[in-house]
């Protein structure tokens, strides 16, 4: 049996930690890389290895990008500007985007709102989207974070920032069921909630 505090039963803490892996996951996982071709798991770590100094958010939208300042999405020309699409996560930048119906820019808050895990309004980009708004340019706004409680509130407290700034607010029209998560939302209900949007 491996040492309780040694490099393996380390690893498995820390592959058990990722969500979707649970302890019996994280030790095939371990003994898959263990046992099989050295080759995959020194890939693993390279790969790691370049997104922790590569990848960085945004300085615009705070999605992730690899290298630049700005994301390929912020730097795009033929991008509308005037519409800011406004999301939880850089994941759900990428679901969007596999959408192909979205041609205006994003911004990430980097979560949502949930006092009881300690996170408010000064963790999140607030701030930062208040301050893209009033440089101007920015006719609507588009709060499309995920119909929970906590997606709710979060909307309803960047709503109130950005309460008469001359700019249209607008949510995801509610074809997205109450309760769900945007990941686990397919394409074609994510366009046409972009498409059927209401204003706020």
């Amino acid at each position: 049996m491996p040492d309780a505090t040694g490099p393996i039963q380390t690893l498995l803490q820390e592959f058990a930690k990722l969500p979707g892996i649970g302890p019996k996951s994280a030790e095939r996982i371990v003994h898959f890389l263990l046992n099989g071709d050295r080759r995959v798991a020194i890939g693993l770590r390279q790969a790691l290895q370049g997104v922790l100094e590569r990848v960085r958010p945004c300085r615009v939208c705070f999605n992730l990008t690899d290298g630049a300042e700005v994301c390929p999405i912020c730097s795009d020309p033929r991008r509308d500007p005037s519409i800011i699409c406004v999301v939880e996560t850089p994941r759900d930048v990428t679901l969007f985007e596999r959408t192909g119906s979205f041609r205006g820019l994003y911004h990430v808050l980097g979560g949502r709102l949930a006092p009881l895990d300690g996170v408010g309004p000064d963790r999140l980009t607030f701030q930062p989207l208040v301050e893209r708004v009033q440089r101007g340019g920015v006719r609507e706004v588009i709060l499309a974070t995920s119909p929970t409680l906590e997606g709710d509130g979060t909307a309803l407290f960047a709503s109130n920032l950005l309460a008469g700034m001359t700019v249209t607010i607008t949510k995801l029209a509610r074809g997205l069921p109450a309760g769900a998560s945007l990941e686990l939302t397919n394409a074609q209900i994510l366009a046409d909630a972009i498409e059927g949007r209401r204003a706020v």
